[in-house]
C-alpha cells in the first residue's frame, strides 16, 4: 500500500494521503462510491486490479486505508465495519484451538468480553496481567503463547504499559503483540515504531471524531499477516460502507487539530479533579503521580483526552455525578468533539462483573471533547456538589 508522502507531516498525510482530487472530475475530495460491483473488461478484466465487488473492495475505504497506514507509519491497513469487528479478525487469524494469550487486566469490557466468552469456546485460553510489570508479563508467557493483548492507555483506567518492552518479550516468546491504539490515536503513538506488531482501532472514537459512525481497523507493517487478515475479511464480509469509510476519512483530517483541543481540555479537568473533595482519586497518565506517567512521557506525544475518576462516597454517588451533568452527555463511547460522561462498571464494562477485569465501582470516565473548558470545569463541579 502506498502513501507517496510518507516524508511529510502528520496533518499533511492526513489531509493527502490517499486523496488526490478525482482525476476525472477534480474533486479534491474522494468520491463516495456508492456501488456493490463494477463493470469489468472482458471476463477477469477489472480495473486498477481490485475492483469486483465492494466487500472485497472500494476505492473510498482504499483511499482511508492508505491514509491509515501512512498515520501509523504501517505498509498495511483494513478497514472494518466496527473496532470489534478488527479486533475479531485479528483474534482469528492469529489464533487457532490451543494457543494462548496475554491480556492486560484493564481492557474495553468488549474485548474481554470476545476473548472471554466466544474464544475461550474455540479452545482458546487466556492469561491476565498487569502490563505494566514485565515481570508479571514474562511469567504469563507460555510455549503456546501467540499473542499479547494491549491498550495503552487502558480503557477505563488509563494505565499506560513500557510497548517496546511488552515487544520484546513478545517476540522472545514467539509471539506477536497487538495493541489497541485507540484512546492515544496515531496523533499521539505509533505502536509500530515502539516495535509493536500490530495496531488495532475502533475508528468510531477518535479518528472519526464526530459521533456519527461506526468502524474499526488494523495496521501492521507485516505483508504476511495483511494477506490473511484481506482473506478473513473478505470471507467474512466485515467491511465498512462507502459512506462509512468516507466519513471516517474526513474525521482523519481534523484529527490533528482535535487531538491537541482534548488535550487541552482533559488537562484542565484534571488538574481541577485533583483538588476536589469528592475525588478521591483521579486517573490520567498526564499528571506527575499517575504510575505510568515517565513512560507515557516516552512513548506519547501528550497525555490524551480520556480521564477517570472515583468518587469519594461510592458507587451509588457516582451514578448520581454521572447522570447530573448538563455539557457532558451520558452515553458510552468515546472520542467524539463533544464530552460524554459514563459509569464504566454498569455501562461500558459490566461484562466485566465478577472477573479479574472488574472495575472500581466509584468509577466515572470522562470522555473530554473540544468545548470550552470552563464550561466542562464548571459542569463536573456542579455534578460533584
Amino acid at each position: 500500500m502506498s502513501h507517496e508522502s510518507a516524508d511529510t507531516g502528520f496533518s499533511t498525510r492526513a489531509i493527502h494521503t490517499g486523496q488526490k482530487p478525482d482525476p476525472r472530475t477534480g474533486s479534491v475530495i474522494v468520491p463516495i462510491y456508492q456501488t456493490s460491483t463494477y463493470a469489468q473488461d472482458g471476463v477477469g478484466g477489472t480495473r486498477e486490479g481490485d475492483y469486483e465487488y465492494s466487500r472485497t473492495a472500494n476505492p473510498t475505504r482504499t483511499a482511508l486505508e492508505e491514509a491509515l497506514a501512512a498515520l501509523e507509519n504501517g505498509r498495511h491497513a483494513l478497514a472494518f465495519g466496527s473496532g470489534m469487528a478488527a479486533s475479531d479478525a485479528v483474534l482469528r487469524t492469529t489464533l487457532r484451538p490451543g494457543d494462548h494469550l496475554v491480556l492486560g487486566n484493564d481492557v474495553y469490557g468488549g474485548t474481554f468480553r470476545l476473548i472471554d466468552k466466544v474464544l475461550t469456546g474455540w479452545g482458546v485460553t487466556y492469561s491476565v496481567a498487569h502490563l505494566s510489570d514485565v515481570d508479571e508479563v514474562r511469567a504469563a508467557m507460555r510455549p503456546e503463547t501467540k499473542l499479547i493483548w494491549c491498550e495503552s492507555p487502558t480503557n477505563p483506567l488509563l494505565g499506560i504499559s513500557d510497548i517496546t518492552a511488552l515487544a520484546g518479550i513478545a517476540h522472545e516468546g514467539g509471539a506477536k503483540l497487538v495493541v489497541d491504539n485507540t484512546f492515544a490515536t496515531p496523533y499521539l503513538q505509533t505502536p509500530l515504531d515502539l516495535g509493536a506488531d500490530v495496531v488495532v482501532h475502533s475508528t468510531t472514537k477518535y479518528l472519526g471524531g464526530h459521533s456519527d459512525v461506526v468502524g474499526g481497523a488494523v495496521v501492521t507493517g507485516d505483508d504476511d499477516l495483511r494477506e490473511q487478515l484481506f482473506f478473513l475479511r473478505n470471507s467474512a464480509g466485515a467491511v465498512p460502507g462507502a459512506f462509512d469509510a468516507w466519513l471516517t476519512l474526513r474525521g482523519l483530517k481534523t484529527l490533528s487539530v482535535r487531538m491537541e483541543r482534548h488535550c487541552d481540555n482533559a488537562e484542565r479537568i484534571a488538574a481541577m479533579l485533583q483538588s476536589h473533595p469528592k475525588v478521591s482519586r483521579v486517573y490520567y497518565p498526564g499528571l506527575a503521580e499517575h504510575p505510568g506517567h515517565d513512560v507515557a512521557a516516552k512513548q506519547m506525544r501528550r497525555f490524551g483526552g480520556m480521564v477517570a475518576f472515583d468518587h469519594v462516597d461510592g458507587e451509588q454517588a457516582a451514578l448520581k455525578a454521572a447522570a447530573g451533568t448538563n455539557v457532558f452527555i451520558l452515553a458510552e463511547s468515546l472520542g467524539g468533539v463533544e464530552s460524554l460522561i459514563e459509569h464504566p462498571g454498569r455501562m461500558t464494562h459490566a461484562s466485566a462483573e465478577g472477573s479479574l477485569l472488574q472495575v472500581p465501582a466509584e468509577l466515572v470516565r470522562l470522555s473530554v471533547g473540544i468545548e470550552d473548558a470552563e464550561d466542562l470545569v464548571d459542569d463536573l463541579r456542579q455534578a460533584l456538589g
